[in-house]
């Protein structure tokens, strides 16, 4: 058969699959798929750095609520945040040298802390990364339909097409998404870098103007509009920390994706994560001072009736831009250009910023696969060695959480940050272990004094981000906090009932001297339909295993076509015995079970065989027209003990399709097959294979 043939018979599924993923890889091409830092750098750190688009954004929101006179904390809320920051950067440095390979904060809480902590961080990890993603494209979501109005009412819909968009993207490949998402989150590095330093600049020179909402007053909430006691100004205070520590979210990212970087892993891991922490301060930072400066009067957009201009309020409808969009504005008011490009890149990366979780959640999905504490479904990789069922859940999860709150991200953002803090938490406290544990043993000057060092490290971080978690808890429990709290306790529980489940199955399925004992008799049963060829063939197959009781049974709910069939079986002296069940009620799977099981109490230690003969079709509709009795009936039997199923296939001309379309597949050349040498191997194999 020519190649054009060949072609044209490959399946519509099979074309559509190959252009939306691409060709498929070989599991050697692996280190094909590394990421160098350059790339690295994009693909994990989208989230922690888009995090500058709506950090700031909380931090002025909290600190409005007792009026604009309140923004003088905003810097020092900033500094503060940003020493976190770089504790945790710091601390994250040492995990990615120790544990290179990919478990992250699950790996360390298990092995230092025990598998009941290493569990509560995979379960706070996974609610994380599905909320990174339900916030990210919502935030996306709504930045769009503020510039395009026919978007406006349809956020969730759109964000769950952005959704799949990504999903399918990733499906395609860590380095090919990482490749396509690089270019918009360094435009986004330069647009707000260069913005923050142009405003310095111009604020140096003492020509740095006001932004769009300076010339605005803010009324403080009721019980905050006069003077602040020493209490109120602290939770006030802690509340506005806690909304700009969402700038933290996605640093974990790194220690979860080591594996991903080329060699030496563990180095790029940690420089990327430097440079990381080096880029989201200096923007954060920048931002906050530069709002500051400028005048920004900000408040929850659901809460613009606060906003007064010389007493009056604002006009029906007005548009409260996003503190990044007003200082752009501002800052480039000569130079419309650089005010498109900021806002640009800004709604752009907030919805690559999910792109964090979807390489993060399907790695941890593996590990947590391969431990046993999920389906381990998730620990195979697709055509494109990505972890694809990882990836699709991930997608789903998001997609039910970005409809059920209608992508607003004003109610998503108090689920936030509760989960990652506590992996935070639990990762530093095994790290200080680790180090702890190491010491006992090491005896070289030189390495204990590192290992100190590294602990000294991770107890800052620890220090800092248990502040934290506690001024979480404390300020957005009734927000929706405990929403986060009740979710990572239902993932904590499903994964300890998966891992139950598998170790009772591994324990009922481990061997011992019983298994060795030999059946004492083997019943063989061949089920006739027709005496054709498929029936002829599953006889003969059923002789040559020399049961030591073979027949035929035919399930009579036809008179006239039971008193053909039997006609037929004594015209071609069938030399098997053929056994007759009548079935009154015209059922043709409860008569076949009920006689196997009489024939399993008759001999307990014996065994019945069941052949069934099947057709094998090479279209996907004729799966539909055949084979759907003997799929129920094998699905009953297999419930029963003692019984053996062995299907006996019959190939149609139909077949020789699906035959074709695989060998197709084999024989294809692929990128890089000349290189290897694998070019006449193939042909040699397809002249062997295809018929001519």
């Amino acid at each position: 058969m020519s190649r054009a043939v060949l072609l044209r018979l490959v399946g519509v599924g099979d074309v559509s699959k190959r252009i939306l993923l691409g060709r498929k890889l070989r599991s050697s091409q692996l280190g094909e798929t590394l990421l160098p830092k350059r790339i690295a750098l994009p693909v994990f750190a989208s989230d922690a750095l888009s995090s500058v688009a709506y950090a700031p954004d909380e931090v002025f929101i909290m600190l409005s609520l007792a009026g604009a006179a309140q923004y003088v904390w905003s810097w020092k809320i900033a500094i503060a945040v940003a020493l976190v920051m770089a504790a945790v950067i710091a601390s994250y440095r040492q995990t990615v040298h120790a544990y290179p390979s990919g478990g992250g904060d699950y790996e360390v809480a298990t092995v230092n802390l025990g598998v009941n902590a290493g569990t509560t961080v995979a379960s706070a990890l996974l609610v994380d990364y599905v909320l990174t993603v339900a916030v990210s494209i919502s935030s996306g979501a709504q930045y769009a339909a503020s510039a395009i109005p026919v978007l406006s009412g349809h956020e969730a819909v759109f964000g769950s097409v952005l959704v799949v968009v990504l999903m399918a993207m990733n499906l395609r490949g860590i380095r090919e998404s990482g490749t396509f998402f690089a270019v918009p989150t360094y435009l986004f590095m330069v647009a707000i870098l260069g913005m923050c330093l142009f405003g310095l600049v111009r604020l140096a020179l003492g020509t740095l103007p006001d932004v769009e909402s300076a010339g605005l007053s803010i009324t403080p909430e009721p019980g905050l509009d006069g003077p602040l006691t020493t209490f109120a100004l602290l939770f006030l205070l802690a509340r506005a920390f806690s909304s700009g520590c969402a700038a933290l979210t996605g640093v974990e990212a790194i220690s979860n994706g080591v594996p991903a970087f080329t060699r030496p892993k563990s180095k790029n891991a940690a420089t990327t994560l430097l440079l990381l922490g080096v880029i989201a301060i200096t923007m954060m930072v920048s931002v906050i001072v530069l709002a500051r400066q400028m005048g920004i009067r900000y408040v929850d957009p659901h809460d613009l009736d606060r906003l007064t201009r010389n007493g009056e309020p604002l006009p029906e409808g007005y548009d409260q831009h996003t503190v990044i969009a007003q200082i752009a504005d501002a800052v480039f008011n000569n130079f419309p250009p650089g005010f498109y490009l900021v806002v640009s890149v800004t709604g752009v990366i907030l919805v690559l910023a999910a792109n964090t979780a979807f390489n993060g959640f399907p790695v941890l999905g593996s590990i947590l696969a391969q431990d046993g504490y999920a389906p381990r479904a998730l620990g195979s990789r697709g055509d494109r060695l990505a972890y694809s069922n990882g990836i699709v859940f991930l997608a789903v999860m998001a997609i039910i959480l970005i409809l059920a709150f209608d992508a607003q991200v004003t109610r998503l953002i108090q689920l936030y940050i509760v989960g990652v803090f506590v992996s935070f938490n639990l990762s530093q406290l095994g790290m200080i272990r680790h180090w702890t544990r190491h010491l006992a043993s090491e005896r070289d000057p030189a390495k204990r004094a590192h290992m100190i060092r590294s602990r000294v490290i991770n107890a800052i971080g620890l220090t800092f981000t248990a502040v934290v978690l506690v001024i979480v808890l404390v300020t957005k429990f009734l927000e929706g906090a405990w929403i986060t709290i009740l979710a990572m306790l239902f993932f904590y529980a499903l994964m300890k009932g998966i891992k139950g489940h598998y170790d009772k199955v591994a324990e009922e399925l481990a061997a011992d001297d019983e298994d060795k004992v030999m059946p004492t008799r083997v019943h063989a049963i061949v089920l006739v339909s027709k005496l054709h060829k498929p029936t002829l063939r599953a006889l003969a197959f059923a002789k040559a295993t020399r049961p030591n009781v073979l027949e035929g049974v035919y399930v009579a709910t036809d008179s006239d076509a039971t008193n053909r069939l039997l006609e037929e079986w004594d015209e071609r002296r069938m030399d098997v015995p053929l056994k007759v069940l009548h079935s009154p009620y015209r059922e043709l799977i409860r008569p076949i079970v009920e006689y196997a099981t009489e024939i399993r109490k008759a001999n307990p230690r014996g065994v019945v065989a069941v052949y069934i003969p099947e057709y094998v079709v090479g279209r996907w509709w004729e799966q539909l027209l055949h084979n759907q009795t003997a799929l129920r009936l094998k699905g009953r039997l297999l419930f029963t003990p003692g019984v053996m199923v062995t299907s006996v296939p019959y190939q149609l001309r139909s077949s020789e399709i699906a035959r074709e379309r695989e060998l197709r597949e084999d024989t294809r050349v692929r990128p890089g097959d000349l290189r290897r040498g694998n070019v006449d191997e193939r042909s040699e194999r397809s002249d062997r294979q295809v018929p001519r």
